[in-house]
């Protein structure tokens, strides 16, 4: 027969058998309403829970001494688990995150003010209100110093004062503040019906969404650690007129600027195989040698940070100009652009100890090279909201033609299920609205703004950059342009006088990247030779003790087609160009001024 089970989620039918007890009907009804633990379920005729019976006590005891017949109604309650136990909670000794998160939670954080001569009336060994320390998050302080996202930290330290607020009458609560968004249908549901995409109900339909700006930014600041690294990456669009696309490596450091900031440094840019165009680009991602670089990058304390592109046409006036595309009137980054940004971050999670799941949102940044308003080649540093994050993740936003707007997907039964998202800003007359995001809405509201001046403020003021910036080998992946091969490393390597020049050539990331590439090193090895050529007082003699080297040197020796790597002591000779005079280095088949072979 059929039995109707009544609970808080709602009614459903339990079919059951003739002798059949209770125990078997509360195990069915636990199975359906997803109940973990069958033992705190209480049954009953009436829907006052204080006259049900714990299942313990009816377990034996079939469905027809009751008296049931078909389609009667059973009421029933049980004991939804605890927050604690629902989520996995990582321990903190478990979350290994960056060192600079560590160091940051350590930090007083306060914003320390000078004694105010106007309103101030003590002695200098007190405080008051007029100058006492601010919060990292004070209101007041971002507006006067025009920060428009306050730091991580400091939306940490903004959530960690409200909970403590909130939480002051209860005590022991000491869930981490975190949890990131999601806007996918919840599943398994316990509304009793069909799982999605079959079925759906308010239970496990995300709600609606409001949009809204960013209060806070994972990056405040970005810096490259030489202007080489922006000038080498240019030269690309500037010999084939092409974009170009790469990855950033570097490392997290404090940032003074800003109130418990973050900055990423950048040291090396990595171009992976890409198929470019004058007006855009090709690339698969992740790349093949995509581990292989990221261990070399750590090898050398490096992890990725960010990409980098550019957007460049000539504006064909001669003066080295090129076109304005991004500005306040068009776009800043298009909504495909976002998108992709989106899937970067989310495959590139920053760890915390601050979020229930261990990880909230991405320090992964994206650098744009385009003209700015002047014509002027400028790079611009952003990242996406964590909203948009969320809504790429569940499918419910997709790029437009347009670029400056974000179209909204539409609702496809039983596939797909789109929440109805709004956005706010004021009209002409001053006053807030709130307006459907469908179909479009501006890319603007995803947008978060990470500072990184490229005149003034993109570089430091005393660079000390861990690879050598003066480097000519070639970088990879420049089909047509140059090309990596045993070859010109050997013709590098050559042409170093004396252990200095070669710790020089060999201090370069896309050097390590081709020598990992080559297979002579084992891992161990490779971290030596990481370590010998990046670090500051690296003793190079020491590369004579390792294997690999010595099996490098013996490669090397046969694609130079000269004197061993390892000699360093005298120069090669030079030819001159019997066309152009122009003294080429040993070893050339064609002159490298003007092309033409250098014999016959």
């Amino acid at each position: 027969m059929l039995l109707r089970i009544r609970t808080k989620e709602g009614m459903h039918r339990v079919q059951v058998e003739t002798g059949e007890t209770f125990g078997s009907l509360a195990l069915k009804v636990a199975s359906l309403l997803k109940i973990e633990d069958p033992a705190t379920i209480a049954m009953g005729k009436e829907p006052n829970p204080s006259t049900a019976a714990a299942v313990a006590q009816l377990a034996d005891k079939t469905i027809d001494s009751a008296g049931l017949k078909h389609g009667d109604i059973i009421y029933v309650s049980y004991v939804e688990p605890e927050l604690q136990n629902n989520v996995d909670i990582p321990d903190d000794t478990q979350v290994k995150q960056d060192e600079v998160d560590d160091f940051l939670e350590k930090q007083r954080g306060l914003i320390d003010r000078k004694k105010d001569l106007k309103f101030c009336r003590h002695g200098d060994n007190a405080m008051c209100d007029y100058c006492m320390p601010l919060e990292p998050y004070d209101v007041s302080y971002l507006e006067e110093n025009k920060i428009k996202h306050m730091s991580f930290h400091a939306y940490l330290r903004q959530l960690g004062a409200a909970q403590r607020s909130k939480n002051s009458a209860a005590p022991g609560n000491n869930l981490p503040p975190l949890e990131e968004q999601n806007f996918k249908v919840k599943e398994p549901c316990t509304g009793g019906h069909a799982p999605w995409p079959e079925g759906i109900c308010t239970k496990c339909q995300p709600s609606a969404i409001t949009l809204q700006r960013q209060t806070y930014r994972m990056v405040d600041h970005v810096e490259f650690s030489s202007a080489s690294l922006i000038d080498s990456f240019l030269n690309y669009w500037r010999s084939s007129g092409s974009q170009r696309f790469g990855y950033l490596y570097g490392r997290y450091e404090p940032y003074l600027e800003v109130p418990l900031g973050i900055k990423a440094v950048v040291e090396a840019i990595y171009e992976p195989p890409q198929q470019d165009h004058f007006d855009g680009i090709q690339l698969d991602t992740p790349w093949e040698e995509e581990a292989k670089v990221n261990q070399v990058a750590a090898a050398c304390g490096l992890v990725q940070v960010g990409m980098i592109f550019s957007d460049l046409i000539d504006d064909g006036t001669g003066d080295g100009k090129v076109v304005a595309k991004r500005h306040v009137n068009s776009y800043f980054l298009s909504s495909l652009e976002c998108i992709f940004a989106a899937e970067m971050q989310r495959r590139h999670p920053n760890i915390t100890k601050q979020s229930i799941t261990g990880k909230f949102s991405s320090k992964f940044v994206t650098c744009v090279i385009s003209g700015d308003t002047e014509g002027n080649i400028d790079v611009k540093a952003y990242q996406v909201s964590d909203t948009l994050t969320a809504l790429t993740e569940a499918e419910i936003v997709e790029p437009s033609r347009n670029p400056s707007v974000m179209r909204v997907k539409d609702s496809i039964p039983h596939e797909r299920y789109v929440p109805e998202v709004f956005y706010k800003f004021k009209n002409e007359y001053n006053v807030v609205v709130k307006q459907s995001a469908k179909p479009t809405f501006p890319v603007e509201y995803l947008l978060v703004n990470v500072k990184l001046d490229f005149v003034t403020n993109g570089f430091p003021h005393h660079p000390s950059p861990l690879f050598n910036p003066d480097s000519t080998f070639p970088v990879e992946n420049r089909e047509g342009v140059a090309h990596q091969d045993m070859k010109s490393l050997a013709k590098c390597i050559q042409a170093a006088k004396g252990p200095e020049e070669l710790k020089n050539v060999l201090d370069d990331f896309h050097v390590l990247c081709f020598i990992e590439s080559t297979g002579t090193f084992s891992k161990e090895e490779f971290q030596q030779l990481c370590q010998l050529v990046t670090s500051k007082d690296g003793d190079i003699s020491q590369l004579n003790q390792l294997n690999g080297w010595n099996t490098l040197e013996m490669v090397l020796k046969e694609a130079g087609g000269s004197s061993s790597a390892g000699n360093h002591t005298a120069a090669p000779t030079n030819v001159a160009c019997r066309h152009c005079t122009f003294n080429n280095p040993g070893g050339n088949e064609s002159c490298e001024m003007c092309g033409l072979p250098l014999s016959g």
